[in-house]
C-alpha cells in the first residue's frame, strides 16, 4: 500500500503508542484526584501541555486540551463572540475555511452576528490588505487558516496577526494542518488562539487542543466540572493527551529533516504529472504550500473514480477535504480559487509523509497516467475535445 492521505489523518507512531500504553492499564488514575496514581497521570498531563506549548513557542498554561480540532475550532469562534458581543458582532474569515469554521460562522450569522468572507485569489492567497480594508469598528474576531487542507497553501499568518494587534482584533488561526509540519511562533505572528488535533502528525485520534493567549476573555465551552483550569470540563482523557505530548516532541525532533524530504519529493511528483500527464493543473501556490501537498486537476475526468482506481492499485489519496469527500458537491476551496465546477470535480488530493519513498512518487506517476488516459478514453467530452483539436 501507498499511503498518500496523511492530511485526512497519519498512523500514530510506535513512540506514541509505547507512551501511551501504560496509561490505560496502569497509570489510569484520574488527574483530579489528590492520590499518587491521580497524581502519576496529572504530572504526565502537565508534561504533555510543556510538549505542545513548545512546538509553537507557547507558555504551558496557555494550552487547552479538546476531543479534536473542530472541537477548538468551534469554541474559539462562538465563545469569543459570546464575550465580545457587547463590543461588536462582526467578524471576518475566508471563503476556503474547513467546515469547522464555516458552519460555526453560519450558525452566528443566525444569532445576527455579520461575517465578512474574504476572497482568495487563484493560488488561494488571503490579500492582507482586503483584508484590512474589510475591519470596522464592530470586528472582534479575524479567522484565517495557517494553511489550507485542500491545495495545502500556507497564509501569510504573520502580516494578518499584525494587522489585527494593530487594530486590537483578536486573531485565531486553525492550524491543525500546520501544526507539527511547519514551524509556528505565536508571539511573532500575533496569533491570540490556535487550533490542532493530534492525529494530523502521528498522535492519536480523538484529541486536540486550543492555544489561548493569557488575557483572552473567552468563558468555557463544556461546563460540568473544573478540569483544564475551568474552561474545558470532563475527566482528561490522559492516554490521548499523552500520546499528544509524545507526537509534539517528535515533530520537534524531525520536522526540518521532514520538511526537505517532504518537499523534494512533492516537486518531484508534481514534476513528473505536469511533464507526463496534458491538461492537469496544480491547485495551490507552487512554493508557498505545505512541504507534502499535492492537489490536481485533471480535465474531463471525474475525481471518484480515479480515487477507486487508484485504490485497486494500492494506492490510498483523496478527492479533497477527508470531511466531504462523500459528497457530491465540488471543493468550495476548488471553487474559491477560480475552478469550474466540472474541473474541480476531477481534482486528487496527495499528501505525503516522511515515510513515503521517490519509488513509490515513479509508481503513483506510472499508474496516475494511466487510470488519467483510461478515464479519459472513456470520456464523451474528452472525445469531442480531441475532435476539435484535430479540426
Amino acid at each position: 500500500m501507498i499511503y498518500l492521505d496523511n492530511a485526512a489523518t497519519t498512523a500514530a507512531a510506535p513512540e506514541v503508542v509505547e507512551a501511551m500504553l501504560p496509561y490505560f492499564t496502569e497509570n489510569y488514575g484520574n488527574p483530579s484526584t489528590i492520590y499518587s496514581l491521580g497524581s502519576e497521570a496529572k504530572k504526565a498531563v502537565n508534561e504533555a501541555r510543556r510538549s505542545v506549548a513548545g512546538l509553537i513557542g507557547a507558555r504551558q498554561e496557555e494550552i487547552y486540551f479538546t476531543a479534536g480540532g473542530s472541537e477548538a475550532d468551534n469554541w474559539a469562534i462562538k465563545a469569543c463572540a459570546e464575550a465580545y458581543a457587547d463590543k461588536g458582532k462582526h467578524i471576518i474569515t475566508t471563503k476556503i475555511e474547513h467546515h469547522a469554521v464555516l458552519h460555526t460562522c453560519q450558525y452566528l450569522e443566525k444569532k445576527g452576528f455579520e461575517l465578512t468572507y474574504l476572497d482568495v485569489d487563484a493560488d488561494g492567497l488571503v490579500d492582507p490588505e482586503a483584508l484590512r480594508q474589510a475591519i470596522r469598528p464592530d470586528t472582534i474576531l479575524i479567522s484565517v487558516m495557517f494553511a489550507n487542507n485542500e491545495i495545502g497553501v500556507i497564509e501569510p499568518i504573520e502580516q494578518i496577526g499584525a494587522i489585527a494587534k494593530e487594530h486590537g482584533i483578536l486573531f485565531h488561526t486553525d492550524a491543525v494542518q500546520a501544526f507539527g509540519q511547519i514551524p509556528i511562533n505565536v508571539d511573532e505572528m500575533h496569533i491570540d488562539m490556535l487550533s490542532a488535533s493530534a492525529h494530523k502528525l502521528n498522535g492519536p485520534k480523538g484529541i486536540g487542543m486550543l492555544y489561548i493567549r493569557t488575557g483572552v476573555k473567552i468563558k468555557s465551552f463544556i461546563h460540568g466540572g473544573a478540569q483544564e483550569r475551568s474552561r474545558r470540563a470532563g475527566t482528561e482523557n490522559v492516554p490521548g493527551i499523552v500520546g499528544f505530548g509524545a507526537a509534539a516532541d517528535r515533530a520537534a525532533r524531525i520536522m526540518e529533516e521532514k520538511i526537505q524530504k517532504e518537499t523534494e519529493l512533492r516537486d518531484y511528483l508534481i514534476g513528473r504529472i505536469e511533464k507526463e500527464i496534458p491538461y492537469s493543473r496544480l491547485n495551490g501556490h507552487r512554493t508557498k504550500r505545505l512541504p507534502g501537498n499535492v492537489n490536481f486537476s485533471f480535465e474531463f475526468i471525474e475525481g471518484e473514480s480515479m480515487l477507486i482506481m487508484l485504490d485497486m492499485k494500492g494506492i490510498c489519496a483523496s478527492s479533497g477535504s477527508a470531511c466531504t469527500s462523500g459528497s457530491l458537491d465540488p471543493s468550495h476551496v476548488l471553487l474559491a480559487i477560480g475552478l469550474k465546477h466540472e474541473t474541480a470535480h476531477g481534482s486528487l488530493r496527495m499528501t505525503l509523509s516522511e515515510q513515503n519513498t521517490k519509488e513509490e512518487m515513479d509508481t503513483v506517476a506510472e499508474e496516475l497516467k494511466k487510470i488519467v488516459q483510461k478515464l479519459r478514453d472513456m470520456s464523451p467530452l474528452y472525445e469531442d475535445f480531441v475532435r476539435k483539436q484535430q479540426a
